[in-house]
């Protein structure tokens, strides 16, 4: 989805900006306090002039998209909301890598600090997908060999940390791997797995440096985007409540 009325926006409170800093002040107080509060006034011919845009913008901003019965909530470490949004980088990354690759994605993985907030139970706007997902990052590709894929396992087994999977099954006993799965299956150490991530978890983000060890394959799609996408093609989401990371013992 293309965000032109947001950088519209964006656009024109920059050229605003630009415009402001070729006045010349003329006289200028240093000992003098001016105080930035709700006296100050708006100004009533940028404000005019903008309200078209601001309207167009609140419209489609407020267009519903989607409707949960359930909150959709980034808590615990098989969170509703995560294991969607990791099931929809998955499939919308499988649809890229069957189309350009001939292959299929075999696993997914977001952060969750990355969602920045919840759905609530009702419906779904647009400006919630923009919400919990204010950033530009893009989908990537990351071929791994199942040898390197180790690294993978290893990072949840020691930072248990409840970033979302999808296609993928964690297990661990008191911060010890005791088992792991890719697509309910072994993991092969001499076969080659696409997993579907972020450019910002590509690169190295949230201490995931076991990527680097991948080749990283840019797809162009905005994460936002193929989350606005599923959302509009689920009139009504029901997410799934299965067990990804299973961290026994966890304190």
């Amino acid at each position: 989805m293309q965000n032109k009325f947001l950088l519209l926006g964006i656009a024109l409170l920059s050229l605003t900006a630009c415009k402001t800093t070729s006045l010349q002040v003329a006289n200028v107080q240093t000992q003098k306090n001016i105080s930035i509060n709700k006296e100050l006034k708006d100004d009533e011919d940028f404000a005019k002039f903008i309200e078209p845009y601001t309207l167009k913008l609140n419209k489609e901003m407020n267009q519903k998209i989607s409707y949960t019965n359930v909150d959709l909530t980034k808590e615990g470490d098989n969170s509703n909301l995560g294991n969607l949004l990791a099931d929809y980088t998955f499939d919308g990354a499988d649809v890229w890598v069957k189309a350009n690759l001939n292959k299929n994605v075999d696993a997914a993985l977001i952060n969750i600090g990355g969602i920045r907030t919840t759905i609530g139970k009702g419906d779904i706007l647009l400006k919630n997908v923009f919400e919990v997902m204010p950033f530009e990052n893009e989908v990537i590709i990351v071929k791994m060999k199942g040898s390197d894929v180790q690294g993978l396992f290893d990072y949840y087994a020691k930072t248990q940390v409840n970033n979302p999977v999808s296609h993928l099954y964690i297990e661990t006993n008191n911060g010890q791997l005791t088992k792991k799965l890719i697509n309910g299956k072994a993991v092969n150490p001499a076969q080659d797995y696409y997993i579907a991530t972020s450019d910002y978890l590509a690169l190295g983000g949230d201490n995931m440096k076991f990527f680097s060890k991948g080749e990283s394959i840019p797809t162009g799609i905005k994460l936002r985007d193929l989350f606005v996408d599923y959302f509009k093609k689920n009139a009504e989401i029901n997410p799934k409540e299965d067990i990804r990371l299973n961290f026994i013992g966890k304190k």
